[in-house]
């Protein structure tokens, strides 16, 4: 077997083998960097964030996205919990901040790290509407897209003759590709944008997990509305990064009745 052939029967084998499925939505990722690498690298990233960061001296606002934080944090460690991914509770760290930038942006960090721009405040009417945000954040974390762009990139860049090696040294390989992955400086903030897939699982995600946590999934379709209204006048830097379109409102219309009788009473 020449070494060509023998680099692409690796790079299967390692790709079975590193084959994950997101909780919830039953879909098969290929994670091929670990947990503890992922949370190591985006802690890095988030720490060096904050020190540059102001945080929110609006005492209201800061205490309502601790408040539906905890909340969607809890319902996440009670679907854990009830069906049999308890393990994954150790991952999360869960953490809020408000913080001082009229961006209309959240985001959620692998761990369970979560921002609030006070621009977004500014579109919230309810906490429901800012549940269905910190939700659809949360999912991110809890269905680590990140860890999967991780991985997407790290075989694009390094290609199967390579990627062996490459994650042989992963400290180097996984740091280097976790400061394009969150993208620290970059023109979209922290947070670089997740495919159409990962968005619209996120979409679904967060549903349930606000469903759980007792907030109204009814509110996702109207707040949608008027965040697409809103960027017809000037693109809020949310939606720069989660394109909000007809589609996405139709999805989530069609999915909200059966999230609530599934989870409505979880």
């Amino acid at each position: 077997m020449n070494i060509r052939k023998k680099a692409i029967f690796s790079l299967v084998a390692l790709m079975l083998a590193s084959c994950s499925t997101v909780p919830i939505t039953g879909r098969k990722q290929i994670l091929l960097v670990s947990d503890q690498d992922v949370l190591s690298s985006s802690l890095t990233q988030y720490n060096s964030y904050l020190k540059t960061a102001t945080k929110s001296s609006n005492r209201n606002d800061t205490e309502t996205v601790r408040r539906v934080g905890k909340r969607i944090a809890n319902a996440t460690e009670i679907y854990l919990r009830q069906n049999g991914l308890q393990s994954e509770i150790k991952n999360f760290k869960w953490e809020f901040n408000l913080i001082k930038e009229n961006q209309i942006n959240a985001f959620c960090m692998p761990g369970g790290k979560i921002v609030v721009y006070e621009g977004l405040m500014n579109i919230v009417d309810s906490e429901d509407e800012l549940a269905v945000v910190i939700g659809h954040e949360v999912a991110h974390a809890v269905a680590k897209h990140s860890n999967e762009r991780m991985s997407q990139q790290m075989m694009a860049q390094c290609g199967a003759q390579v990627l062996s090696l490459a994650l042989s040294e992963k400290s180097t390989a996984i740091q280097a590709i976790a400061g394009s992955v969150y993208g620290i400086g970059a023109q979209y903030g922290v947070m670089l944008p997740f495919s159409r897939k990962h968005e619209s699982e996120a979409d679904y995600m967060g549903l349930i997990l606000m469903t759980i946590a007792g907030y109204n999934p009814n509110t996702a379709v109207g707040f949608w509305g008027k965040m697409a209204k809103a960027s017809k006048k000037s693109v809020p830097e949310f939606l720069s990064t989660h394109p909000s379109d007809s589609k996405r409102i139709e999805d989530l219309r069609k999915a909200t009745p059966e999230i609530i009788k599934k989870y409505g009473s979880f």
